[in-house]
């Protein structure tokens, strides 16, 4: 009797399996499409986005400090959308993510990756909250936040750490140092914040936690590994065990 694996449709991708840089970005890209399909039809239904910011928005996004105690899910959901009319953001974002997150694979293996940028966007949260505290009159409050920002200023944060000496080669002979596109990309965010200080903390706080990810990785802890023990106990927990009885003709 022949026996295999089950395998799901996504493994037949080539370079998925071991390459979690592009299963992150694919899951990624697929909450921001099913996100705008559910504004794009409850816009045709309702004629009008009001419904949706009611009670889709408040329960996915970062909210302002009054809010935070009724929606403090967001911390772990607002940086894996964006907004549903903010492709061209989510494309430059995946970009970003990349473009770093390649070089955290290459370096410190691909079970690192999620790990740092689950760690990056909560922490960024974190630092978001209190942010809104300091007396700095430094850019408008947005309502809501959301998007990877800070998970990705983690993961720039957390390369130039491991390898502060990589260069991006884009020709025999020309080549740009790692640090000069994670500053680039740092600059890019406070322009993109509007200048609002709290957004600044947050994508600080997400590079803070990039820093300290790397550094206990380099002292020879696995800050991440909790989280695949997790995730296997309970796939064991769900997954129907092979019967290894006999069958007769």
């Amino acid at each position: 009797m022949r026996t295999g694996q089950r395998r799901s449709a996504l493994s037949y991708i080539p370079g998925l399996t071991n390459n979690t840089v592009l299963q992150l970005i694919i899951f990624l890209s697929v909450a921001y499409i099913l996100f705008a399909l559910t504004w794009g039809v409850m816009m045709l239904v309702y004629q009008s986005g009001i419904n949706f910011n009611f009670y889709f928005i408040p329960n996915i996004a970062l909210p302002q400090l009054a809010m935070i105690k009724q929606h403090w899910w967001t911390i772990f959901t607002y940086g894996l959308f964006n907004f549903p009319n903010g492709f061209w953001e989510l494309f430059s974002n995946m970009l970003w993510l990349y473009c770093f997150g390649s070089v955290i694979q290459m370096v410190a293996g691909p079970r690192q990756v999620i790990p740092l940028f689950i760690y990056c966007i909560i922490i960024g949260a974190i630092f978001y909250i209190p942010g809104q505290l300091i007396p700095v009159p430094m850019g408008k409050l947005p309502q809501y936040v959301m998007g990877p920002r800070a998970g990705i200023m983690g993961m720039a944060a957390a390369a130039v750490t491991l390898t502060p000496g990589y260069r991006f080669y884009l020709g025999p002979t020309f080549s740009i140092p790692l640090l000069a596109v994670a500053g680039v990309y740092a600059l890019l965010m406070i322009v993109a914040s509007g200048f609002c200080l709290p957004v600044i903390v947050m994508i600080a706080g997400g590079g803070l936690a990039g820093f300290g990810y790397a550094r206990l990785y380099k002292s020879g802890s696995r800050p991440g590994d909790w989280m695949y023990r997790l995730t296997r106990g309970i796939a064991g927990l769900v997954t129907p065990k092979e019967s290894t009885g006999t069958y007769r003709r």
